[in-house]
């Protein structure tokens, strides 16, 4: 786990950079509700709108994401209105909250933006419970937001844009099987009906602290797809609370609120958030956790009892979360993982074709874009095996599989990248091999993904060139994909 955080590859320092921007516009905001004269919870929804700000959006151009900075307290505010005027009447201001998290997930039909603007609903929900906001505070918590909201777009699009140095990250769209419609559709009802089992089970573990239990399964829900995917980030958002909460009893108890030494502890605490997200969520949650202590111990209420309550809640909220992938419209982790190995595989096939056309010559062939869609690709595939090879997974012949069609599908990504490298250099010429190389990956690729038998290399072929030798080493990975992928237990492109 600390291996993944600290040694993962972090190419142009992209998680550096998200991480320490968040320190920034998040401290700054802070810094502008305190000197705007707002009371310490003002400065807490301030410094928290901030911070979503800051995460969740996640749109793909610079443009998109201004755009949907904007559109976040035209959701927020309107949720934090029904929350406070409901504070006092807990039947109804508990059915809206199932509410705002079905239409939440709901929203994730509509991409990236969609997706942003769901969390932040539900959020600012969850905070003005958090903070049991009441409709006299409403004033000074819609300033919080919109100064902080300000703050933080001024801190993205201004001070420290570095996306705007960077090509757009590619996206991969959802396979046609598995479609973004259908599966926000079911998991609005499943976290609907998890958050409805988790609050019920909060009221009666915490009165007062039920909304632990409801943001548990919420976040539990949020990236992922299957039902393999949302157990096994239950269990890592378990593991990080556990983790988190001894570090509390170590660090955040006896700080005891003192104001220099949490504002510094908050700030390592968002910094780990930012820099740890992409590759653990057990290390986030973990951030996350000392985070809410460090909160709580400004505000006065932290106490080892409420660090043990926090633990029981999140336990609930893991279990209701369980409950309805299991139980409710499952997606199984075979479909998810079928789909976007043949994305994956398809990929292979068009950047290797992209590539032999640039170095054939053809003036318009670019094989970048393929190369960074099939990251992305990859990217979703390791997503979607995670329970297979987690540790705890009990099917170890299972397990073994998916990790050797990982190490395949990386060293044909390993290939890709060698033979695109090669490609680029004008100097680099065509040998007429290349043809019937990438008619071989082609075939191969049709054969993993329709049931066919996968060509093999012609024997004793030299692999004269770094291109050709490059096209040899996609052919191997390809032809030895054929046995996990086909093997009887289902997994890729298994339909059995």
């Amino acid at each position: 786990m600390l291996k993944r955080v600290f040694v993962a590859p972090d190419p142009g320092r992209v998680r550096l950079r998200f991480a320490g921007r968040a320190v920034l516009g998040i401290g700054l905001a802070v810094v502008v509700c305190g000197l705007s004269g707002h009371s310490l919870p003002g400065a807490v929804t301030g410094g928290l709108a901030a911070l979503l700000t800051l995460f969740t959006v996640t749109d793909p151009t610079v443009r998109g994401q201004a755009v949907t900075t904007a559109l976040l307290p035209a959701v927020g505010l309107p949720v934090l209105t029904l929350a406070a005027g409901l504070h006092d009447r807990p039947v109804a201001r508990d059915l809206v909250f199932l509410a705002v998290v079905g239409a939440g997930v709901y929203a994730r039909r509509w991409g990236p933006r969609g997706h942003s603007l769901g969390v932040f609903a539900f959020m600012t929900f969850f905070i003005a419970q958090f903070l049991h906001a009441v409709p006299g505070q409403l004033p000074e918590l819609y300033a919080a937001v919109l100064l902080s909201v300000a703050t933080a777009a001024a801190v993205r699009f201004g001070l420290w844009c570095y996306e705007r140095r960077l090509p757009p990250p590619a996206v991969p769209a959802p396979p046609a099987g598995t479609g973004l419609a259908r599966i926000t559709t079911r998991q609005a009802v499943q976290a609907t009906a998890g958050a409805g089992f988790a609050l019920v089970v909060g009221h009666l573990v915490s009165g007062e602290r039920w909304y632990w239990a409801v943001g548990a399964t919420w976040w539990i829900f949020v990236n992922t797809t299957s039902r393999g995917e949302t157990l096994v980030r239950g269990f890592r958002r378990v593991l990080g609370t556990v983790i988190g909460i001894g570090l509390g009893l170590l660090i955040a108890v006896p700080v005891d609120g003192a104001a220099v030494p949490s504002a510094v502890l908050a700030a390592v605490c968002v910094f780990g958030i930012f820099y740890s997200a992409a590759v653990s969520y057990t290390w986030m949650m973990l951030c996350v956790t000392l985070l809410a202590e460090l909160l709580y111990g400004l505000l006065g209420v932290l106490t080892p009892g409420l660090l043990a309550l926090r633990l029981a809640e999140t336990a609930v909220g893991a279990l209701g979360a369980a409950l309805a992938v299991l139980l409710l419209l499952p997606v199984t982790t075979h479909a998810v993982t079928d789909a976007w190995v043949q994305r994956a595989l398809r990929c292979v096939h068009a950047c290797t074709a992209e590539a032999a056309a640039r170095l054939a010559g053809t003036p318009d062939a670019d094989p970048a874009p393929r190369v960074a869609e099939l990251e992305g690709l990859l990217g979703r595939v390791r997503l979607s095996v995670a329970p297979l090879v987690h540790p705890l997974n009990p099917m170890r012949h299972r397990r073994l599989r998916a990790r050797r069609v990982l190490a395949l599908l990386d060293e044909c990504a390993r290939e890709i990248r060698g033979l695109v490298a090669v490609a680029a250099d004008p100097e680099a010429s065509h040998d007429a091999r290349l043809a019937a190389a990438c008619w071989r990956v082609e075939a191969a690729v049709e054969a993993l993904t329709g049931g066919g038998a996968v060509p093999e290399r012609a024997a004793g072929e030299p692999a004269a060139g770094a291109a050709l030798a490059h096209l040899h080493g996609v052919e191997r990975a390809l032809a030895e994909l054929a046995a996990p992928l086909r093997s009887r237990a289902p997994l890729g492109l298994d339909r059995g």
